[in-house]
């Protein structure tokens, strides 16, 4: 059996290890992936940190779930992908990192990103082979979900879709943001500029990206924002609510996205949130926890969305979303940066932004592979 590299994250604070694994066998109806780029999620970075109530494994796991690759081989019935649309081998193409079971009380109500069963968290002990998104391959078992990626898209556009473009298309999706509304986005790092493009999209009426680094305020610009609240100028919560009262005309936002991944952004954003109007908390899987009276949500009637996962029909809306928007949106300029596999230590370190403040940072680290 071919062996193949896999990146191994042991606890915070312990570099990773390149190791060689056999790949998986590939059963009937199964497909094994050729990886060609991973991606550094923020929730990556939460388990490199240690942070907050984020398990720390006693025993290795492989890492990564923000990738993408190439048909290296189809099981025994396996022609096409998820639309029918024929399949073969070097083919580019797009999944969920995650598989609902399709055999529970969720799963039959079609509510998949809620499936108690999705989960694909694997240790060496338990797994004990090549099969993770920072690695060479990663294997898709019978049943699963799986999207040929349009001719006309770049492959630099496309790493990101199977979390955080589809996490936030998800998001957004599902609290029925409607054309017209004011929309703040929290955070413009990967989600947060995924955020910003769906919402103008969607025809947003305005789009306020709050952050605290001029280079992603800029790029949040390039992609949909109508206006931007640098954390520079507005420091403190309460002046940055008060921004977001007086672009908003004293009403507050009709939808207000997180994707910052810190606890408190929560208690910030929920402020900011018109009466009877919607937020998406998508980044704060981090732990840490916050405290807040329940009149706040209560009487100002806020419909609270978390969303964690989403649905497999949304990863081809996200690549249809994309060839649409990809010649006046610089979607491609999300993945800012590249490294080689045999450097996750130095990507990792570099795409690391807890205490940095000015400058250039990235919005999402790429690991060629």
């Amino acid at each position: 059996m071919p062996t193949g590299r896999v990146a191994v994250f042991t606890t915070s604070g312990v570099p990773f290890d390149i190791v060689e694994l056999p790949t998986p066998e590939v059963e009937p109806g199964g497909l094994l992936v050729k990886n060609t780029h991973a991606v550094i999620c923020g929730s990556d970075l939460h388990g490199w940190r240690g942070d907050g109530d984020v398990p720390i494994p006693l025993v290795r796991k492989l890492t990564g779930h923000e990738f993408t690759g190439v048909v290296h081989s189809l099981g025994a019935g396996v022609k096409t992908d998820s639309l029918r649309r024929p399949l073969r081998e070097g083919d580019r193409v797009a999944f969920p990192f995650f598989n609902p079971c399709n055999r529970c009380y969720w799963c039959t109500r079609g509510e998949h990103h809620a499936c108690r069963h999705r989960g694909r968290w694997y240790t060496l002990d338990e797994h004990p082979y090549c099969d993770a998104g920072m690695a060479d391959y990663y294997y898709l078992p019978p049943g699963h979900y799986v999207f040929k990626v349009p001719d006309e898209l770049p492959t630099d556009a496309v790493p990101p879709v199977n979390c955080a473009l589809s996490q936030v298309l998800f998001g957004l999706e599902r609290a029925k943001m409607d054309f017209g509304d004011t929309v703040v986005i929290q955070g413009a790092g990967g989600l947060g500029i995924y955020a910003t493009a769906i919402a103008a999209d969607k025809g947003a009426s305005r789009v306020i990206v709050i952050d605290g680094q001029q280079p992603r305020l800029d790029l949040a610009m390039r992609c949909g924002a109508t206006d931007t609240v640098s954390m520079t100028d507005y420091p403190t919560p309460e002046s940055r609510v008060e921004r977001i009262r007086e672009l908003t005309h004293g009403v507050g936002a009709d939808v207000v996205v997180e994707v910052v991944g810190v606890a408190a952004a929560t208690l910030e954003g929920l402020d900011m949130v018109r009466a009877n109007g919607k937020y998406i908390d998508i980044g704060n899987i981090g732990g840490g926890s916050i405290e807040f009276p329940t009149v706040k949500v209560i009487s100002n009637q806020t419909q609270w969305f978390g969303t964690v996962h989403y649905d497999p029909w949304i990863i081809e809306e996200a690549l249809q979303f994309l060839v649409r928007v990809q010649d006046r949106i610089p979607v491609a300029d999300v993945v800012s940066h590249k490294f080689p596999l045999e450097q996750i230590n130095e990507a990792f370190e570099f795409a690391e932004w807890h205490g940095r403040e000015g400058g250039t940072v990235a919005n999402r680290v790429a690991l060629t592979i």
